[in-house]
């Protein structure tokens, strides 16, 4: 028989929707955040040589141009005020909390409740302007190695570093006011909305494309066939749970004796999220974005590492899947699933595994089963985030399409739409509450007026 809960959630309908007022407030303040960001995108850094870059990114829209374009919402190929996109802060987090959980003082500062919380955020915005600084500073001096800007020298690096410094900051503002006043994760809708922005255009290409001959017809149809498999199996993965039974003992409050009961814990088949293949692919993009844009002028070293480690190669595969199965495992050990903590909370809150002593036990315990489930997960993200970069190579489709930016859409909706779901149900909730706060009014008060002795 289906809970309450469960009831309640299908009975979720546009109807409901429309009497949340404050969550269609909150979806109109996310839109209109989102709108802002979009509109930015379209606002270019001052001192491009906007054909000549037109051109550069034309030429490159199937290799590194298109991956750093598709992640910022093809600001990137506009050199538009919000180029380097929110990566910077993503990085900076990733590096913050890992941090945290290898250097004792910093975990203890996490601990520390709110104003902890604070300081670590404080610390992972300063890593994010140095990290947007050093990042805008070589993108400055690989457009002028490139031809790219009009009047190169010092005013040029400065008036690029200031903007696009900038442009991230706010883009970090955007998405925190996203987070506390709108519906969703800001920082994952700022990413959702810029790699969704793109997929009509590369669409309307890819199937001119197929018009053209370019393309054959069992080839498109053969990657409209891979992108929804690919889907439904990142939704299946990304629900993917494996339960652990969990067991409370009898307990005497006072003079009542509750009896025992019994839960489960869950574990994610993918603990970690989309973490591992966006650091992945930023390690990845990092080196080689300078010497993309630097051109002939790129170094022997560089042009080496462009030839061994470009998009498609192999060594950028091997060196993609490797980087995503050991952060799958690092941050599900570090930040996402530490089994030392969950085997202290069992242990506190009374609660055991059947069969396995409380402690040291459980915690091995933990990391066994975490160890096995995330050999299955982190094979699947380094699956999903390959197949597309093996086929894009092979068959020479003229646009990116990743599996790292399929998966963080997929991702992100789900997340989204459960936080509607939330809001919709505690909307629900609140409304019963009330309706059976003025009927038991109005009932107490019938009833005094019938016990109430006539007055003669």
């Amino acid at each position: 028989m289906a809970s309450a809960a469960e009831q309640m959630a299908a009975n979720l309908s546009w109807e409901a929707l429309g009497k949340a007022t404050e969550l269609r407030q909150r979806i109109f303040f996310t839109i209109g955040l989102l709108i802002i960001y979009r509109l930015g995108t379209y606002i270019p850094v001052p001192g491009i040589d906007t054909v000549a870059l037109r051109e550069f990114m034309q030429g490159a829209a199937s290799g590194l141009g298109g991956i750093l374009s598709m992640f910022t919402g093809g600001a990137l190929g506009r050199m538009g005020v919000f180029a380097l996109g929110i990566m910077p802060y993503i990085s900076a987090s990733i590096i913050v909390q890992l941090l945290t959980s290898l250097f004792p003082a910093m975990e203890q500062m996490k601990k520390e409740g709110e104003q902890g919380r604070k300081k670590i955020n404080q610390i992972t915005r300063y890593a994010t302007v140095g990290l947007a600084t050093f990042q805008a500073f070589g993108l400055a001096r690989s457009l002028e190695a490139g031809d790219l800007a009009h009047d190169p020298g010092l005013f040029f690096i400065a008036s690029v570093v200031i903007t696009l410094v900038g442009g991230t900051m706010f883009l970090m503002w955007l998405g925190e006011q996203i987070t506390a006043r709108g519906i969703g994760n800001g920082i994952s809708l700022i990413i959702f909305v810029g790699i969704v922005a793109e997929i009509p255009a590369a669409l309307a290409q890819f199937f001119a494309q197929g018009q053209s001959g370019a393309i054959s017809t069992p080839v498109t149809l053969g990657v409209i066939v891979m992108v929804m498999a690919v889907i439904g199996f990142v939704v299946f993965m990304e629900r993917a749970l494996r339960k652990i039974h969990i067991q409370y003992p009898r307990r005497q409050v006072g003079m009542k004796i509750y009896d025992g009961g019994s839960s489960h814990l869950p574990i994610k088949v993918n603990p970690a999220g989309v973490i591992p293949a966006i650091f992945a692919s930023s390690l990845l993009l990092l080196p080689t974005t300078i010497a993309t844009f630097s051109g002939a002028q790129t170094g022997p070293v560089m042009s080496t590492i462009l030839a061994y480690f470009g998009p498609g190669q192999p060594l950028y595969l091997l060196f993609f899947a490797a980087m995503i199965i050991f952060f799958a495992y690092f941050y599900t050990a570090n930040v996402s699933f530490k089994s030392d903590e969950v085997a202290d909370n069992l242990k506190n809150q009374g609660g055991f595994i059947p069969g396995i002593r409380p402690g040291k036990k459980t915690e091995e315990f933990l990391d066994y089963v975490v160890a096995r489930v995330l050999a299955i997960g982190s094979v699947y993200l380094a699956a999903v985030c390959l197949l597309p970069e093996i086929l894009r190579s092979q068959l020479s489709i003229p646009f990116y399409f990743g599996g790292t930016s399929v998966l963080i859409v997929v991702s992100v909706a789900m997340d989204t739409v459960n936080q509607v779901q939330s809001h919709l149900l505690a909307h629900q909730y609140e409304g019963l509450i009330e309706k059976s706060q003025l009927r038991g009014r109005g009932g107490s008060k019938k009833k005094a007026a019938r016990k109430a002795p006539s007055r003669r």
